[in-house]
């Protein structure tokens, strides 16, 4: 959504009454700290590294070759590449060619090409190797970037005389499965960089470093409140962000600022001690204190923003950081360029009770303003204009903080009316041994009332072996739940999680969520009765049918070891073979009936299995390719057996019976690994049409 455009946009910075230094867009503001601090640290990656006046020469040079491309004013200019230091040229010559930049994702060729089809761009800035991944086969103008140089190189290193820019900055991508490109406008880009900067105080003297996907808006929006203060932003060399590369980026480069998402702070700050300290907290604080690492004490600022965060989670944080240091949760749609609310410790006027029950979004940024309409939460971008509907719910404490209630697009309908899972969520977090839980709707009983299921997942920080072993099961969940929740809205099943699991935007992600195992009554799941498999058990795969382990693979073995004998009677002679090879053999043979016999079961049990993973609809995994994938393991695992019979018994100079067998089976193989590599490689498609709950719930948040 844009909000009106700049005017005079090549007017140079100056001072206003105040002494602030005034500016247009963001570029002046750039540009005006590449004239003061040319030698100053712009962007740090190691061999990568650029001062400010060595990054404004390499976007000035592309911004010419652009301009002489012909770029129009206002097209986008699509920016693909996994290097962020070209990414920061890239963006930057795309403003000063008059243009908007739009920074598609790589690290997923498919998210890619659907964003570049979304943005019809006029040129793609690239490199060869994402080149390739991003090639859709369009007729798409594409610029490598690198090889502009040499074109470049005789021209003016000056900044190009900038064209009249249209209206849009940049193209934004939400975080969503299927992600939405949404223009902000010059104004906007500006304005949230301003209230931002109102909120976090930056100064130069500060490091940032943004962990999230450059195509997403916490970096494409968010490079501005480094290179706009003077400071330096961190981004790694060559591969995207690892948590160890974070760590050790901040200890090395003595990082003040980071901005991160729910999880990756917690892997960041919380490190594993084998268990959260005992004893009960004081209301309002952590359950547990840690001390202060060493390596993170450069950190003055850590924001965290990409989904909701609960009040015990953001005191574990502050608490594993040094005095004086803050943790902002940040709440803000893609719209207004991660503006929205903000949230810190501080603000409380004392601790509350059962803060792990609680996710406090605060105030509005400076120029927002936050208001509820029939329980939804709208927001107003800091450059004015119509507030937007963000599809979450939220309300207005008598603090005069906001608190996240929950999104609209996850209710689930029950019998008694409609349930927010956030609520029962919350509930469930305050069992002790619990720090996260998802609560999803599974398929109807026999009664046609629908059920529910607890994904639950123990704190941050424990180390819990076996896994999620001091998980309560569905009993011990039912028994904590008693007297806090109706009883026709328990979970009747609990699936116990080493962690939750998210998207590449940060959050919590339903879609991708196990669902128990159903047996009995063909269609109702693997097995198919309709009965729940006991909570907290493992689920049974199909090899479970026959046996398991070790018993099933010798069982099975052996059968077929004997049945090769009936039907290739010498394949399986062994009498002149010397030991111990006799015996590797036998164990060969051994393993080729259990696949042959696990193939079978996987024919009858697996595909049910296989749909689960994988909704059957829309662009993604199909009903065809599940299909076509799920006979494909079948005939991986079926064809050892009676292929390495029938070449144990083929003369070797027999060449039309070895090219039957290779044709026969060798070919089909390569094809059914093709097959399956294309269809785990597909990103199936998300149960919700992400365009359809936007135009029902309004803006896309966080």
């Amino acid at each position: 959504m844009t909000h009106g455009s700049p005017q005079g946009s090549t007017q140079e910075p100056g001072p206003d009454r105040s002494g602030r230094t005034t500016a247009d867009t963001v570029l002046d503001l750039f540009e005006q700290q590449a004239r003061d601090t040319p030698r100053g640290h712009a962007v740090i990656a190691g061999a990568d590294s650029l001062t400010y006046g060595q990054l404004d020469v390499r976007a000035n040079q592309l911004a010419h070759h652009l301009i002489a491309d012909g770029l129009p004013p206002g097209a986008v200019v699509a920016v693909g590449t996994a290097r962020r230091t070209e990414i920061v040229v890239a963006l930057l010559a795309a403003l000063k060619a008059g243009g908007a930049y739009a920074v598609v994702d790589v690290e997923s060729p498919f998210a890619g090409q659907r964003q570049l089809a979304a943005l019809n761009p006029h040129v793609l800035l690239t490199d060869a190797a994402h080149h390739a991944r991003l090639d859709d086969g369009s007729a798409l103008r594409v610029i490598r970037l690198g090889a502009e140089a040499a074109e470049v190189s005789a021209r003016s290193t000056e900044a190009p005389t900038r064209p009249e820019p249209g209206a849009t900055a940049a193209v934004l991508f939400t975080g969503a499965s299927f992600p939405r490109a949404v223009p902000v406008g010059h104004a906007g880009l500006l304005a949230a960089h301003e209230a931002w900067t109102k909120v976090i105080r930056p100064v130069p003297e500060d490091r940032h470093l943004i962990t999230q996907s450059p195509a997403l808006t916490p970096f494409a929006a968010g490079w501005t409140r480094a290179l706009c203060s003077g400071g330096a932003l961190v981004v790694p060399e060559r591969t995207p962000w690892t948590p160890e590369g974070v760590r050790r980026a901040i200890e090395t480069e003595q990082v003040s600022v980071v901005h991160t998402d729910p999880a990756g702070a917690s892997r960041l700050l919380i490190r594993d001690t084998g268990a959260v300290t005992t004893g009960a907290a004081p209301a309002g604080s952590a359950r547990g204190r840690r001390d202060v690492d060493p390596a993170l004490r450069w950190l003055r600022l850590v924001t965290v923003t990409g989904d909701r965060l609960f009040l015990d989670e953001q005191d574990a944080l502050q608490s594993s950081l040094r005095a004086g240091a803050r943790v902002l949760n940040v709440y803000g749609p893609t719209e207004a360029a991660g503006t929205g609310t903000w949230f810190e410790l501080s603000q409380l006027a004392r601790p509350l009770d059962h803060p792990e029950r609680l996710s406090l979004i605060g105030t509005p940024f400076p120029g927002c303003a936050a208001d509820a309409r029939g329980g939804q939460l709208h927001l107003t971008p800091p450059d004015g204009g119509d507030a937007l509907p963000t599809g979450d719910l939220a309300r207005l404490r008598p603090d005069g903080l906001w608190e996240f209630r929950g999104r609209r697009r996850d209710r689930i309908t029950l019998a008694d009316g409609a349930l927010d899972p956030h609520e029962l969520e919350a509930v469930i977090r305050s069992h002790p041994d619990i720090g996260a839980a998802l609560v999803a709707e599974i398929p109807q009983d026999e009664s046609g009332a629908p059920r529910l299921v607890a994904h639950v997942a123990p704190p941050a920080g424990t180390r819990p072996w076996p896994p999620a072993a001091d998980l309560p099961d569905g009993g011990q969940l039912r028994e904590h739940l008693a007297g806090e929740v109706d009883p026709a809205r328990l979970p009747q099943a609990v699936i116990r999680l080493r962690a939750l699991p998210r998207n590449r935007g940060g959050q919590e992600n339903r879609e991708a969520l196990p669902q128990p195992v159903l047996a009995g009554k063909p269609g109702r799941g693997a097995g198919g009765s309709g009965k729940y498999t006991p909570a907290g058990s493992a689920a049974p795969t199909p090899f479970g049918v026959v046996g398991c382990g070790i018993p099933f693979l010798i069982g099975t073995g052996l059968i077929f070891f004997i049945l090769s004998k009936i039907f290739w009677p010498g394949s399986t002679d062994l009498s002149g073979v010397p030991s111990p090879w006799d015996f590797l053999f036998f164990v060969l043979y051994l393993f080729e009936g259990a696949s042959f016999a696990a193939g079978l079961v996987f024919l009858f049990a697996g595909r049910a299995l296989m749909r689960r993973h994988g909704p059957g609809a829309g662009p993604g995994r199909s009903p065809g390719l599940t299909r076509a994938a799920h006979l494909a393991v079948v005939y991986l695992l079926i064809a050892w057996w009676p292929q390495d019979n029938f070449y144990r018994l083929a003369a070797k100079h027999d060449w039309p019976l070895q090219a039957a067998l290779v044709y026969a089976f060798n070919i089909p193989l390569m094809l059914a690994a093709v097959l399956l590599a294309f269809y785990v490689t597909r990103k199936p498609p998300s149960p919700f049409d992400f365009e359809e709950a936007v135009d029902r719930d309004g803006a896309s948040a966080r």
